[in-house]
């Protein structure tokens, strides 16, 4: 007899991964291939859509081939979100690199919609600031890169689209160019009341609605699988979801006063609303998912640097394992010795929001060592997300107990102790490394009847290792400070003025 599975691809911005989620929540497969990123000019960040789509069928591939015989419900997509590409409709042929969520190149376009003081209609319309990070500025660059493809967009050859649909097109044989409105929220050309992409933007950056896809729900059924390797053909393509709104959904975080955090490249921390709210210092308002015809609303924070500075300072210091490098380097000293990395190496995202900060270091002495640094960075983290989840808890106006943190960074016990402390709440860690593509698989297995009920999802298996504050409220403050000044000497750097 054979097991019948929920297949989950998380397409993500370093690897992208494929689990078999079965009936009773238990993964009995998965699999994943790295990526590689880009930078061909100083800010400027690429992935090749080509890699992208090979990493698809290869993770697919290798978890499929681990349980032999598996029968396929649904398949759900979670994916690396604002990150945006430019192909034939007709050949499904790319037509130039993705621009991902990381790139700053659209930042003079940004400071040109400030100058024209757009910035409180785009607010109030999107439920997002001004920022090279949503994807509308993004799509108009890839518009320009040839005369012809912004006349071939508007008669509706060419498609635009973010790592959602390029993946629903491929899967579908270029049947499906579809986005929900989880992904839409994000690329500041849809109207977050009405869940429709707005003409008035449309017009002001450029767009060509034509070239966009339908804003469907996050649990519907965009189309079937035409075949590849050893994905079957017929197969329901039942949820896509961008990946910090998936781990939110993954970590049955539906209601109110749930708050999370991603630690991944860059960090999101999201906590539903009831309704829309707009934070006026800051944070962002998004579709966190739309399921039928209703939308559940949260606030949002992003993090552009908190795992990457970790790559960063290995690559700075000859650390053949990232990761296990720096924590280990981190772990060997008892404080930072009073230095401080602020990571704004491609500026500040929430709450600050500033494109000309500049990555900094403080308080060194000659008695500084690399284990210093590596501490410093690993609490960079930490002190970001508590910059927004401070911030996120008074815009939303209920109290937040706990923080519930998932990613790749958050496999750091120091980490997640150091953020118990400088929150001075509980965290709980999920044990999964998978939660992004559990969310996608919770809805794709809702839409067609494999799971029935929220409730049912909520009392499926869910191990988290607790982490509870154990630092003095003067000795929390104390550090606040000094990591406040930090950032505020990286938002004036002379000599960057041009």
């Amino acid at each position: 007899m054979s097991t019948r599975c929920v297949l989950s691809i998380d397409q993500g911005t370093t690897n992208t991964k494929a689990l078999l989620l079965d009936q009773s929540g238990i993964i009995r497969a998965r699999a994943s291939r790295p990526l590689k990123i880009s930078y061909p000019y100083p800010a400027w960040v690429e992935e090749d859509p080509g890699d992208i789509w090979a990493s698809v069928l290869d993770a697919i591939d290798k978890c499929l081939t681990q349980v032999p015989g598996v029968s396929l419900s649904s398949i759900g997509i979670s994916n690396q979100r604002e990150s945006v590409m430019l192909w034939d409709r007709r050949t499904g042929q790319p037509l130039g690199p993705v621009i991902t969520w990381q790139c700053r190149r659209t930042s003079s376009f940004c400071d040109e919609l400030r100058a024209r003081g757009l910035e409180k209609m785009l607010h109030e319309r999107t439920g997002l600031t001004i920022d090279p990070l949503f994807s509308a500025s993004k799509m108009r660059a890839l518009l320009e890169r040839a005369p012809e493809y912004k006349p071939r967009a508007e008669a509706g050859e060419l498609c635009l689209g973010t790592m959602d649909s390029w993946v629903a097109y491929k899967l579908t044989g270029g049947a499906a160019h579809v986005t929900d409105a989880s992904n839409a929220s994000r690329t500041q050309l849809l109207n977050f009341r009405r869940l429709e992409w707005d003409e008035e933007l449309l017009r002001l950056f450029g767009i060509p609605r034509q070239a966009l896809p339908q804003v469907i729900p996050s649990d519907f059924v965009a189309g079937t699988s035409v075949g590849s390797g050893a994905l079957p053909a017929g197969v329901p393509i039942a949820s896509l979801i961008g990946d910090s709104h998936a781990a939110l959904f993954g970590q049955a975080g539906f209601r109110p006063g749930r708050i999370k955090a991603t630690y991944g490249t860059g960090s999101s921390l999201m906590t539903p609303t009831m309704g829309p709210v707009l934070s006026e210092r800051g944070i962002s308002t998004t579709v966190a998912w739309q399921r039928g015809t209703e939308a559940t609303y949260a606030l949002e924070g992003n993090i552009l640097v908190t795992g990457s500075a970790v790559q960063w300072l290995a690559d700075l210091l000859g650390l053949p394992d990232a990761v296990a490098g720096v924590e280990r380097l981190a772990g060997s000293v008892e404080s930072t010795d009073g230095v401080y990395l602020v990571p704004a190496f491609v500026g500040l995202g929430a709450p600050y929001w500033d494109d000309t900060a500049r990555g900094l270091i403080t308080g060194i002495t000659r008695g500084t060592t690399a284990a210093h640094l590596a501490r410093a960075t690993l609490e960079s983290i930490a002190y970001q997300i508590r910059d927004v989840f401070e911030l996120m808890q008074a815009e939303a106006g209920v109290e937040m107990e706990e923080l519930l943190a998932d990613g790749g960074a958050s496999r750091n016990d120091q980490l997640m102790q150091f953020q118990a402390d400088i929150l001075g709440c509980v965290v709980l860690r999920t044990k999964s490394p998978d939660v992004s593509a559990l969310g996608a698989a919770y809805l794709a297995g809702l839409a067609v009847g494999f799971w029935s009920s929220d409730e049912e999802i909520v009392s499926l298996p869910r191990e988290r290792d607790c982490f509870e504050p154990k630092m003095t409220e003067s000795v929390r403050e104390k550090l606040i400070v000094s990591w406040r000044e930090a950032v505020a000497r990286t938002r004036y750097c002379p000599g960057l003025e041009g």
